[in-house]
């Protein structure tokens, strides 16, 4: 997607200026492994998941009248298992995923619900989940790599499967039927399901649901009425803020035409102009960017142009959605859309049936390129890292002071385009605390550990709560600091900065580096402080006492390095005031805005001759970044022992997310001929 680029103006009229709505796509729409179509025959019933840049699709594949499993490595495609045809018969509804440890399971329409499970080497049949008859159905899995289903039977059935046995999840019968089933699982161990009936459903629960813990329809209500018959489908999607996005189509009084809403917290609200596509669509299917940004597809249900598919975006600026990569992508009748992100190549990756399955990748330019801002005041940059386990690019900017800041929160999905936009608020870190979880808007709360310092913090994801000051870390000592890189570096009297993850120099700014800002910015309330260059939000704060939300979209609160009496010093921007030397308990959750030290650079960056070569961040917990002025010929990574390990290597990131944690040699040759070596720490 092209990217907001945006003006600094300080007037009161305006204030921001973004050029997402006038941005060309230069790119087309491209088979995936140069072929036209992948199936070995006619298809349908598509799936489509993607897993750290691999790609995996399911199809009921009428070469072999069975249901069949494909997956592209990055350069071909071949049959998950080596052969097509891994269902005992016909497998029309049919669902594929893939799990955080790598399984991919496929289920099928068969004597019930089937279950299949492939571990790398083979497929494994499951006992099935249900041995009722079925058709529509659904599966996801959990982050602890729980499997869950939700099927028609008994009127709407959610199971989960568990040392070898399914269990029921919640109450039965609660969502009348399940025509369209679609399900997902959040961060926060929140299973939702979706279908239609009597209007478009989605019920929630928790992973860990008794059967006496009911299914609870999301905001008290139905999405919105909807049509459901034929394809006139309706898909879910959850990003990695856990908010929900749903694509469905009118019903008939509406024209039967595509919309989107998106979940706020309270009730769903319209995402974009309502009924937005050109007539009547059928074979909806609905993805989200980790950067917060939704893409839907379907397919034209009109006399002209019949069943020819297109894919939209959001346009941010303007607020309506807009095509895709030109017109049409199919040249007939497309059908069994299916729709996913490749966050790892930045690219929009779709399925569908047209004589066969076709899938064809969208790169959405331009790609971050981890250029650091001009000299200039208001220069943009960006920068790629791994942030709370996924891949995602960040705006930076050259502020007033001189210095180089992200532009965004951690945990935000965009840059503010407003003083009160939620989707810019971002996370809430506990001073001395690094993103494990409990930063999340969204995350559970807990009482602090009996070791109430970081090293006491091993497998707590959980806000701490306590009273006043003492709620965590609460000795208060003002030698105590927040700037380890890793959790090797974990004491007592030391956390990890969460800044470290972006990068080389990355870090939390100190209180005199907030003291610069507010005076080169002029920021002495909530709206100079989103008019700087540094388009600071009023994200509010975490209560450490109650867990309670105070002054969202009002005032903010920004972390620094430094300690207080009281914990923690603090940027302070009040209704007429910004104070960067506040104090407060260090179990209160404030955003975090980070600052870019070039001080620090000298031993961790690499200068070869005139060629600069950065390999960050490390520790990394996957994903690897090269900045280099030359071009990489080849990358080689091998263990302590000397073994050669075999990785992927895409616009200069290399994937160890599937190697065991630990320390690695990642050796870059430059075209030059130029070679470096770099230990890495995979943790």
């Amino acid at each position: 997607m092209c990217r907001k680029i945006f003006f600094k103006i300080r007037s009161a009229s305006l204030a921001l200026l973004s050029l997402a709505a006038t941005c060309a796509y230069a790119q087309q729409w491209e088979d995936v492994g140069g072929l036209t179509t992948v199936s070995a025959g006619g298809s349908s019933f598509n799936n489509l998941v993607i897993n750290n840049g691999k790609y995996y699709i399911s199809y009921y594949d009428t070469s072999v009248m069975k249901g069949s499993v494909q997956a592209f490595d990055g350069s071909s495609w071949s049959y998950v298992g080596g052969s097509p045809g891994i269902t005992n018969s016909y497998a029309t509804y049919n669902s594929l995923l893939s799990a955080p440890n790598g399984n991919i399971y496929y289920t099928n329409q068969g004597s019930g619900l089937e279950v299949r499970q492939f571990d790398g080497s083979a497929w494994t049949q499951l006992p099935s989940a249900t041995t009722s008859a079925i058709n529509y159905h659904a599966s996801a899995v959990s982050p602890s790599n729980v499997l869950f289903t939700y099927s028609t039977d008994n009127s709407g059935s959610v199971r989960r499967y568990i040392n070898g046995v399914w269990e029921q999840v919640g109450n039965v019968g609660f969502s009348n039927g399940a025509t369209f089933a679609e399900m997902v699982i959040g961060t926060n161990n929140k299973v939702y399901t979706c279908n239609v009936s009597g209007g478009v459903r989605v019920y929630e629960n928790t992973t860990t649901a008794t059967t006496s813990d009911n299914w609870v329809l999301v905001g008290g209500n139905i999405v919105d009425a909807a049509s459901a018959s034929e394809q006139y489908n309706s898909d879910i999607a959850i990003d990695v803020n856990n908010n929900l996005y749903v694509a469905y189509v009118s019903n008939s009084a509406n024209g039967q035409k595509l919309n989107v809403k998106k979940f706020n917290g309270t009730s769903w609200i319209q995402l974009g102009n309502a009924n937005f596509s050109e007539g009547k669509v059928q074979h909806v299917a609905i993805a989200v960017s980790a950067s917060g940004n939704p893409y839907v597809v379907a397919s034209r249900w009109e006399n002209d142009d019949f069943l020819k598919n297109k894919v939209y975006y959001l346009n941010t600026a303007s607020q309506t959605w807009e095509v895709l990569g030109g017109s049409f992508i199919s040249d007939g009748q497309a059908t069994y859309n299916d729709l996913a992100f490749d966050n790892f190549n930045n690219a929009l990756v779709l399925a569908y049936s047209q004589n066969g399955t076709k899938v064809k990748r969208f790169s959405l330019n331009p790609v971050c390129n981890n250029t650091d801002p001009g000299t200039n005041t208001g220069d943009l940059g960006c920068v790629t890292f791994i942030y709370n386990g996924h891949d995602v690019s960040y705006a930076t900017v050259r502020g007033a002071d001189g210095k180089i800041w992200l532009q965004q929160n951690l945990g935000s999905s965009r840059v503010a385009t407003s003083l009160d936009d939620a989707d810019s608020f971002g996370d809430l870190f506990q001073w001395g605390r690094w993103d494990d979880g409990h930063q999340l808007r969204n995350s559970a709360t807990t009482t602090a550990p009996s070791a109430n310092s970081p090293d006491g913090l091993s497998g707590i994801s959980s806000f701490i709560l306590g009273s006043g000051s003492a709620s965590w870390w609460a000795t208060n000592a003002t030698s105590d600091a927040w700037n380890a890189s890793s959790l090797s570096e974990i004491t007592s009297a030391v956390g990890v900065d969460p800044c470290k993850t972006v990068g080389q120099g990355w870090r939390l700014p100190t209180p005199a580096e907030w003291t610069a800002l507010v005076g080169a910015e002029g920021i002495g309330n909530p709206a100079t402080a989103f008019a700087s260059y540094l388009k600071l939000p009023a994200a509010g704060y975490r209560s450490n006492t109650t867990g309670g939300f105070t002054y969202e979209g009002t005032r903010g609160y920004y972390w620094s390095s430094g300690t207080a009496n009281s914990g923690g010093k603090y940027l302070y921007i009040g209704s007429s005031i910004a104070n960067p030397g506040a104090g407060a308990p260090r179990g209160q959750g404030e955003s975090v805005r980070c600052i870019k030290d070039f001080s620090g650079l000298a031993t961790s960056d690499i200068h070869l001759n005139t060629n600069s070569v950065a390999v960050y961040p490390n520790p990394t917990k996957g994903i690897l970044n090269i900045k280099t002025d030359s071009s990489v010929e080849t990358v080689k990574v091998t263990n302590l022992v000397g073994q050669n390990i075999n990785v992927r290597f895409s616009q200069n990131k290399v994937d160890l997310q599937e190697l065991p944690n630990g320390i690695y040699i990642v050796e870059v040759k430059l075209k030059n001929g130029q070679i470096l070596s770099k230990k890495i720490i995979k943790n």
